[in-house]
């Protein structure tokens, strides 16, 4: 299996897992094998059902992801990557294992939010990781299509990175306020029919929107230049992918609210915001990618720009 195929896959079931483990969570399962790990109520098998089931589930298919990550890290250090790569893919390595040690932390600690919290946030870098190696033209062999916005490229990049922060904040409130069962502190306009919060969970709830909202903003925004400025068409498509996901993201987090966060639709929002996040890697990666192929390094155009002058005093 080539590089490429690899990080798909380890793409695909980070997700998945990521999906998986705000079921265990929403349904809490999180304990279904007990405070113990990495044996499951004190067997390497135990009996599948109920909510052992569940947790030893998510905990098979993080082991397969693990499997297939160490391979894909194998296989990079094969192929003589560059510094760049060499450095992607050894954050990745690195990753997971903190996210091994933090779900080792998380099972024996009794799942402390904070920890969950931090858990979901490092799964998300982690899953950018992998989409920069998938995307990666020196590790997959393909080239990148250069964007037709080449003016501004730094300027591009740093929206797009702020903007990643931002959602990952965003998600970093959202993971705290479920796990601490804040989430129906707030209706899904007011706080108990005040304008201000009043409470901590209310505090929490309204920071919480209104990330989700400027971020909302913010894609909305950056949509509209990449059409308006034509960034070339990579980038107008994930970016108006990012659009339409921000708006399902927005209605699905009212349901939830209004169903006091009913367990389908809890699930269902873990999924789009982590495929919104997703799709901003995604588009930082091209753009990155992008810049690398259309901008010269500092030094040469400071060649240039001397070579110029040279001839110019000759002249």
């Amino acid at each position: 299996m080539t590089i490429k195929h690899l990080a798909f896959l380890s793409i695909l079931l980070t997700f998945f897992l990521i999906v998986f483990g705000g079921y265990v969570a929403s349904s809490e399962s999180g304990l279904g094998c007990g405070p113990e790990w990495p044996m499951c109520n004190g067997e390497l098998v135990p009996v599948l059902k109920g909510a052992t089931l569940i947790e030893y589930l998510h905990r098979v298919i993080g082991a397969l992801l693990g499997l297939i990550t160490v391979l894909l890290f194998i296989k990079i250090n094969r192929a003589k990557a560059g510094h760049t790569a060499r450095f992607v893919n050894f954050t990745m390595l690195g990753l997971l294992t903190i996210q091994v040690l933090l779900g080792a932390v998380v099972v024996v600690r009794d799942l402390p939010s904070i920890i969950i919290t931090i858990h979901l946030l490092i799964a998300m870098v982690f899953m950018a990781c992998q989409i920069w190696i998938w995307k990666s033209p020196e590790l997959v062999g393909t080239s990148t299509p250069p964007l037709l916005y080449k003016k501004n490229h730094r300027w591009m990049i740093y929206n797009l990175n702020l903007l990643l922060v931002l959602l990952l904040l965003t998600l970093a409130f959202g993971a705290y306020i479920k796990h601490q069962s804040y989430g129906v502190a707030c209706g899904w306009l007011v706080c108990r029919n005040a304008l201000f919060p009043t409470s901590i969970p209310e505090l929490l709830q309204t920071i919480h929107r209104g990330l989700a909202v400027f971020s909302a903003g913010y894609i909305l925004l950056l949509t509209y230049w990449a059409f308006s400025k034509n960034w070339g068409t990579i980038l107008k498509r994930l970016l108006a992918l990012g659009t339409f996901t921000v708006f399902l993201q927005l209605i699905i987090g009212v349901v939830v609210v209004v169903t006091t966060i009913d367990l389908p639709w809890a699930v269902l929002h873990l999924a789009v915001a982590t495929a919104l996040f997703a799709f901003i890697s995604n588009a930082r990666v091209s753009a990155g990618n992008a810049m690398s192929v259309t901008e010269p390094p500092l030094h040469s155009k400071e060649k240039w720009q001397n070579g110029w002058s040279s001839r110019s005093s000759h002249d």
